[in-house]
């Protein structure tokens, strides 16, 4: 699968479809700046998804172009979400790639929200030299 191009905006991007209505979802959460949705291929018993309603491609390309009100109400959003779903306690991680080298499959800016079991650390340690890395240059 070839790695999109991570320096201009894609309106044919699966999140954009999905804003549009073009493509359903299991929505979770929605206000005027974000959408949360179920993951279809999820990674943990809980997994869920939030994107801002622009057209972000990144984190830096949000936080350099998304208005104040848009910077807030995205990350309430994920607060609230994990709120929804009750993860505060006992947990939860978020997860944000940024390009190829994190493997963003997506070029719309998202969050992951993994709970529902304990997940691990965050890194695998000591893979150094017993992994064979994907070159994703």
């Amino acid at each position: 699968m070839p790695m999109p191009d991570f320096k201009t905006y894609d309106d044919s991007n699966i999140f954009a479809m999905i804003l549009r209505g073009e493509i359903p979802n299991k929505t979770v959460y929605e206000d005027d700046h974000a959408l949360a949705f179920h993951d279809i291929n999820p990674q943990a018993p809980v997994h869920v998804l939030v994107i801002p309603k622009g057209k972000y491609i990144s984190m830096v390309d949000f936080t350099a172009k998304a208005s104040d009100a848009e910077i807030a109400g995205f990350f309430r959003a994920v607060g609230k979400t994990a709120e929804i779903l009750d993860l505060p306690d006992p947990g939860y991680r978020l997860l944000v790639n940024h390009g190829p080298h994190s493997h963003q499959e997506v070029p719309h800016l998202h969050v992951h929200i993994f709970g529902g079991k304990h997940v691990g650390p965050l890194l695998m340690r000591g893979w150094e030299g017993k992994i064979k890395m994907p070159n994703m240059d």
